[in-house]
């Protein structure tokens, strides 16, 4: 009655963004993928601490070299969007399986914001659980463990622990150089060649193969290769294409160097041919059994795996080589053969690793080490520069075939398990998994 107009209503507040959740969020991510985890399981733990920390309506985009978080309040408010570049990656599975425990812990509301900055801060400045010498000599350990493996014995063991030391310490002299990392795997590949080629001019060319096959062991990729092929499968192409270059070229450098040191022995007149190379063993015996059991703990090592990752590690090394013989020794080809051991080891890691609240990558790279296929791609390279072209040829593609064996096995095992068992860290449900999402079809 008083004349006077009526207030136009308030907007209802917008949600409020605290920019210390999306700091948290982006760097959890960021330690993540650094140290070794897949996309997918970053993804998962950035949205659930995004959950657990009310940012609204967040977006997490993740590649293999950043990622990207983006909170929107609503209401015509911006939106608040933070960035991290992964410039390098160290894998360090040790704080793999704290991360994953803290993402756990905040997830079901027993952590605080505050705390939850405190304990990465301390993760970040934590040592890992093995001085910097014991990872250094884990590389020659694998080697001198896959050279027994192959058949050799305490001298051959040693040389190829000597050439793997000495290739690895030669690569990260030329790293402080600033030589990119081909090169630096490409000299590794070729000193660790050398040795064999060395081996064979004194007249021992059985020993040859043995220590190759060890130091190219030590070099393969089977880290990437498994994360790469778990990307795929997810639905995370661009990743899986990003880490797959990975794979493509750290293998081409290591071929290059076997190559280079190959043609020049051979145009030397040192007699190396395919004739002494090993084989895997008809029947089981303790020694193969431990060396195998020793090239997956010494993996472990220089992955920096938790110590109570070993003894498991250590099983699954046995495992997957016992399983391995006993298909070959049933006539079923070796990728075959290699793609049916890893999916059991698969399934057994991944139920292990979901049964302790831990990442499965601890329990899965290592134990796929004994089979990676050290000797066919010294095979092939040694067919390619003897005259022997499609036989070489023949002998690459069967050694990519097996390492995709691995990796898509151990994989396959992993989809198994989570088909019975809730999905991700933090406990939704199947179909919240973007891979699970059907793209054609009813």
């Amino acid at each position: 009655m008083d004349g006077s107009p009526p207030e136009l209503p308030e907007d209802e507040p917008s949600e409020v963004v605290d920019p210390r959740a999306v700091d948290l969020v982006l760097r959890v991510g960021e330690l993540l993928l650094a140290s070794g985890e897949t996309t997918e399981r970053v993804n998962e733990a950035m949205l659930g601490l995004a959950v657990a920390y009310e940012l609204p309506r967040c977006e997490v985009q993740v590649t293999l070299t950043s990622i990207l978080v983006s909170a929107h309040p609503g209401k015509g408010a911006p939106p608040m969007t933070g960035a991290r570049a992964i410039r390098r990656r160290t894998p360090a599975y040790w704080r793999l399986t704290k991360l994953h425990a803290l993402v756990q812990e905040a997830s079901i509301g027993m952590l605080e914001l505050d705390e939850a900055h405190k304990q990465l801060a301390q993760m970040k400045r934590e040592r890992g659980p093995y001085p910097a010498w014991l990872i250094v000599a884990s590389l020659g350990l694998i080697a001198a463990s896959a050279s027994v493996l192959s058949g050799g014995g305490p001298l051959v063991a040693g040389t190829a622990f000597v050439a793997t030391l000495l290739g690895d310490r030669t690569a990260a002299a030329l790293a402080r150089r600033g030589i990119a990392e081909f090169f630096q795997l490409t000299v590794a590949a070729a000193i660790g060649a050398a040795g064999a080629a060395i081996v064979v001019a004194a007249g021992n060319p059985q020993h040859a193969s043995t220590i190759v096959t060890g130091a190219i062991l030590a070099l393969l990729p089977g880290r990437p290769l498994v994360a790469s092929i778990q990307d795929g499968i997810t639905g995370d192409l661009v990743s899986a294409a990003a880490r797959g270059l990975e794979v493509f070229f750290m293998i081409a450098a290591i071929v290059a160097g076997l190559g280079a040191v190959v043609y020049v022995a051979v145009n030397l007149n040192v007699p190396i041919d395919v004739s002494h190379l090993p084989t895997a063993p008809a029947t089981l015996k303790p020694v193969p059994l431990m060396a195998a059991a020793a090239v997956s703990v010494t993996f472990a090592v220089s992955l920096a795996a938790p110590r109570d990752v070993l003894l498991a590690s250590a099983l699954g090394g046995a495992l997957i080589w016992t399983l391995y013989v006993m298909l070959r020794g049933w006539n079923v080809p070796p990728v075959l053969a290699s793609a049916v051991a890893a999916i059991i080891v698969g399934v057994l890691a991944n139920w292990l690793a979901r049964r302790h609240g831990a990442p499965v990558m601890p329990y899965v790279v290592p134990a796929i080490g004994p089979l990676l296929p050290g000797t066919a791609l010294y095979r092939g390279m040694v067919e390619l520069n003897t005259g022997s072209p499609q036989s070489g040829v023949l002998s690459l593609i069967t050694a990519l075939s097996v390492a995709l064996a691995l990796g898509a096995g151990v994989n396959l095992g992993g989809e198994l398990v989570r088909a019975f068992q809730r999905v991700g860290l933090t406990a939704g449900g199947r179909w919240a998994r973007p891979a699970a999402r059907r793209t054609r079809g009813f």
